[in-house]
């Protein structure tokens, strides 16, 4: 048996067609293989329980060590490009109940994929969806020069709502800083969403999610487009919604006892609608309060310049015992200020006790008890209050 093992060797070992066309080309040495199938599980699974099963020939498969073997697929089929291939963020999320904000912390990426090789400069950018892009992003500072950044950094959305939570998702990008590699603008790295519904007030969640595709949508066929531009656009333009959404205004009222009088404070607002070719506005708060007449019953604050998140702090006083303050109108409004032209209005929201909702409960709060300053999220409404004599 030596023998004849020793000049099978010698010669040149004889190969049918059939078995020509199964040639395991892997390295090592060439030998025929019995069944295609048992190379391909994926899209033969019935052929493992034939592999399991002795066959005629069974005695030369220990022969074949590099046939790979039929094992299930640990990863789910097709995720190599829209999932791991990007890279993974990890975050937090906290619904600050009491105070109306939502509080979301980047904390790191891992194994971020830029288009070309090398180092990157990278910030993550959020926004929430429905509503305006530029009226709901914010950004984390740029890390420099590495695929695995690390910001711990806290993007705080003040004026969120539970009524936000039930219908808002929360959109998140880590995106190319173009400005540091003197280039256009590239689009994101990865994105990812969020809905908001599932969270608990006053609760933080963490999340470790993989990156996604960005996603595009058709344009309105009501669009022109010019020849050569996209037919697609990035869907954080898709607000639209940005004509239902005024944005809302954070006030603050206290009948103080020891001056006499109501103290009115314009805090800041959130989420307003951009009025400016710029997406921006240059926003500042006019209040009035009916019927009185005169300049003590109007005031507006300073003007922020190019925000549609401005902070104000700014506190106003109204003289007056509180029966009489009781059966009056504040009328707050929004406006965008412009230099040469009349000012845009943007939204406004009336307090009295003839109001509904919450306006009427945060106005007859107010004057029921002294020296308690509430303060309360408004939304704004985009068409023109009228006020009855």
């Amino acid at each position: 048996m030596t023998g004849m093992a020793a000049a099978s060797r010698g010669r040149p070992q004889r190969v049918s067609m059939q078995e020509h066309m199964a040639i395991d080309v892997s390295p090592g040495p060439i030998r025929p293989i019995h069944l295609i199938s048992d190379y391909f599980p994926h899209f033969y699974p019935f052929a493992e329980p034939a592999q399991r099963a002795p066959g005629p020939r069974a005695a030369v498969t220990p022969a074949i060590s590099s046939a790979p073997q039929p094992q299930s697929d640990p990863e789910p089929e097709g995720d190599s490009d829209d999932s791991t291939a990007l890279g993974t963020l990890e975050f937090t999320l906290l619904f600050d109940a009491d105070n109306s904000a939502l509080h979301c912390t980047a904390h790191r990426a891992k194994g971020l994929k830029p288009p070309a090789s090398g180092s990157v400069d990278t910030y993550v950018k959020a926004n929430l969806l429905p509503g305006a892009s530029k009226a709901s992003q914010l950004r984390t500072r740029t890390v420099r020069g590495t695929r695995g950044p690390v910001w711990e950094e806290t993007l705080t959305y003040h004026g969120f709502t539970r009524q936000d939570a039930g219908r808002k998702t929360l959109r998140l990008c880590v995106c190319e800083d173009p400005r540091l590699r003197r280039r256009r603008r590239a689009p994101p790295l990865g994105e990812l969403r969020v809905p908001l519904r599932k969270l608990v007030p006053n609760r933080a969640r963490s999340f470790d999610v993989c990156l996604e595709k960005r996603r595009l949508t058709k344009r309105p066929k009501s669009l022109d487009t010019a020849r050569g531009m996209s037919l697609y656009e990035e869907e954080e333009v898709e607000a639209e919604a940005a004509g239902e959404e005024r944005g809302r205004i954070l006030l603050s009222l206290c009948y103080s006892s020891q001056r006499g009088g109501l103290l009115v404070g314009v805090l800041r607002c959130a989420h307003l609608a951009p009025m400016d070719a710029n997406g921006y506005s240059d926003p500042f708060v006019r209040l009035f309060l009916h019927p009185n007449v005169g300049k003590k019953s109007k005031y507006k604050t300073s003007v922020r310049k190019k925000t549609l998140n401005p902070e104000f702090n700014e506190e106003f006083f109204y003289a007056g015992p509180r029966e009489e303050l009781a059966q009056k109108t504040l009328l707050v409004t929004v406006w965008d200020y412009d230099l040469a032209t009349a000012d845009d209005f943007i939204g406004g929201v009336q307090l009295s006790g003839r109001a509904s909702g919450e306006c009427q409960q945060h106005w007859r709060e107010c004057l029921s008890h002294s020296d308690r300053r509430l303060e309360l999220w408004h939304p704004l409404d985009g068409a023109p209050l009228q006020l009855s004599d």
